[in-house]
């Protein structure tokens, strides 16, 4: 959530949802020794970005016989032979100063720890089973707080038929949980981000924008709705929104080597985002923000018409927006407001925004 400040839900503001990695240059002398040439300085991470630097790690790891998807979406879908299910693997953190303020409750802190990976398992159609967390902690921090914090995803867990079923502690300078999911979905119906094709129907789940008021502590994760479209067979790909719908949709458009136009007037901008007064505006927001915790797919444009129907009488309570089209022109990401379009800006990323 680039540029923004950041809120526990009351009222408290802070800095920025994210903070900007700066790598500070080395000390010392850095000129050349005994008249050799200065060597070049070291790549650092923030030259590469999170996907650049993702590029380059999954480039070593390497993959097992066994994993049917690996880095590149929401989970890994690994596949027992034999098996009627296929297992959905993900992991995620929130750490004190990024994702939430030193003085946010447990409980908040907690449900978005345990939210952000069940929201992964949702947006590949996978009902969420046991989850891990690995607890950093600095000596002076309040056990009744920690306490607070397994509270808060405790309750999130049940609600989505979920266990936590272990973890780990270590000692650290800042508060930190990071959390491990496991889920399942049947076998071969994951749904992937590589999957969309021209003409396909661009789609987004409730509103979007301004969650910084708030609500990226107190999201609910698209589990039902992700398993309604995966038992349908109805999205030809799928993510949730965590970076942004203009950052997320790139990277469906990335997986699936495609373009996409989107309309400016259907986008749904949530009303946190038409009251923030921070110069942008709330459409802006709509593309940017991000941890809104959407599910963002895209449909057919054969069953569009159809899905419009059996959402409507699935779910009545909540909007799943047509937004724009999938289009040939790979990578190219364009927005059309009001009679004239231009490229969406690239939105939030990793070590860069």
């Amino acid at each position: 959530m680039p540029g923004q400040t950041m809120s526990d839900g009351a009222g408290r503001q802070g800095r920025a949802g994210r903070f900007r990695f700066v790598f500070p240059p080395a000390r010392g002398y850095a000129g050349p020794v005994n008249g050799s040439r200065s060597s070049p300085s070291p790549e650092r991470v923030g030259d590469l970005g999170e996907r650049g630097l993702i590029r380059r790690l999954a480039a070593r790891v390497g993959r097992g016989r066994d994993v049917a998807r690996g880095i590149g979406d929401d989970c890994a879908v690994v596949r027992v032979r034999g098996a009627a299910w296929d297992w959905l693997l993900t992991t995620d953190p929130v750490i004190e100063g990024v994702h939430f303020l030193p003085d946010t409750p447990g409980r908040r802190i907690g449900h978005k720890a345990a939210g952000r990976v069940i929201s992964d398992i949702a947006a590949m159609g996978g009902e969420p089973l046991h989850v891990l967390f690995d607890l950093v902690a600095p000596p002076a921090a309040s056990v009744r707080r920690i306490e607070d914090i397994y509270r808060g995803a405790t309750a999130l867990c049940a609600r989505h038929g979920a266990a936590i079923v272990g973890g780990d502690v270590a000692r650290g300078p800042r508060l930190e949980l990071h959390a491990f999911a496991v889920g399942r979905v049947e076998r071969g119906r994951a749904v992937l981000r590589r999957g969309a094709r021209p003409g396909d129907v661009i789609h987004v789940t409730g509103r979007l924008g301004g969650s910084i008021l708030g609500r990226h502590l107190a999201f609910e994760p698209r589990v039902e709705a992700g398993r309604w479209i995966a038992r349908g067979g109805w999205a030809t790909s799928m993510m949730d929104v965590s970076d942004g719908l203009a950052s997320d949709l790139r990277r469906i458009l990335e997986e699936s080597r495609v373009g996409a136009d989107l309309d400016a007037a259907r986008i749904p901008v949530s009303a946190a985002a038409r009251r923030l007064r921070d110069g942008r505006g709330a459409l802006d927001h709509a593309l940017g923000d991000g941890e809104d915790f959407e599910l963002l797919f895209t449909v057919s444009k054969s069953r569009a018409t159809a899905f419009a129907r059996a959402w409507r009488r699935a779910f009545p309570a909540l909007p799943a927006t047509p937004i724009g089209v999938v289009t040939p022109a790979r990578g190219r990401l364009m927005l059309r407001r009001d009679g004239s379009a231009g490229p969406v800006g690239r939105g939030y990323e990793h070590f860069v925004t």
